[in-house]
């Protein structure tokens, strides 16, 4: 009788299947989290280099914080790159391709530099036009791609990231929500898809390595 009483009090243990489901649904918020987090330091670094340089004008009345951007931009940015960079490690999986190569923390943080550095190029190097800068940026961000993806899928949600982001953007820029100040490819600069080509490898090479862990 009192061997029944001990074995009715010892709470039921989950299964192998819910363990397994809840450590995956707790690593995929974790990396989430870690991604927005990102996400949102990079476009606060990066959006304010722009504004200094008077590449992006926002009006005075949506100015909120002391990084002089707008409120909406990090949180936005921050977003984008956790779905960006769950996006791929998923892709990876679904494709039976996973992706090995330069799979170290070092090679990501030299991507993420060779990123920020695409984005200052933009802001501050001085071209004769803006094809030339474009040309320039579009071959740095492929070549970013090869140093440190060198896969189909990368290549192609990055194309897909940059067409969808430069969409966002010009639908942005004609309702006035901010504006480019030398727009030169319906309403925005040419340059533009090159950097969220460049930003979405980067997010992806984030995104792979933290799935590894």
């Amino acid at each position: 009788m009192a061997e029944r009483e001990t074995a009715s009090s010892v709470p039921p243990k989950c299964g192998p299947y819910i363990s397994s489901v809840t450590s995956r649904s707790m690593n995929l918020m974790i990396r989430g989290v870690v991604l927005f987090l990102i996400g949102v330091f990079l476009a606060l670094v990066l959006n304010l280099l722009q504004i200094q340089r008077n590449v992006t004008l926002f009006p005075p009345d949506v100015i909120a914080s002391i990084f002089s951007s707008a409120w909406w931009v990090p949180p936005c940015c921050g977003t984008a790159s956790a779905v960006i960079g769950l996006l791929y490690p998923c892709i990876d999986r679904h494709l039976g391709e996973p992706h090995k190569f330069k799979r170290e923390w070092s090679s990501v943080m030299r991507c993420v530099a060779v990123f920020v550095g695409i984005n200052h190029a933009s802001a501050k190097v001085d071209f004769d036009n803006n094809i030339q800068l474009s040309l320039t940026l579009a071959a740095l961000s492929i070549g970013l791609w090869w140093t440190f993806d060198r896969s189909r899928s990368g290549f192609g949600l990055g194309v897909g990231i940059a067409f969808l982001a430069t969409l966002v953007t010009q639908l942005l820029v004609y309702n006035g929500v901010y504006q480019y100040t030398s727009p030169d490819f319906l309403y925005v600069r040419s340059w533009l898809p090159c950097i969220f080509f460049a930003g979405g490898i980067t997010m992806g090479n984030i995104g792979r390595q933290l799935a590894m862990i």
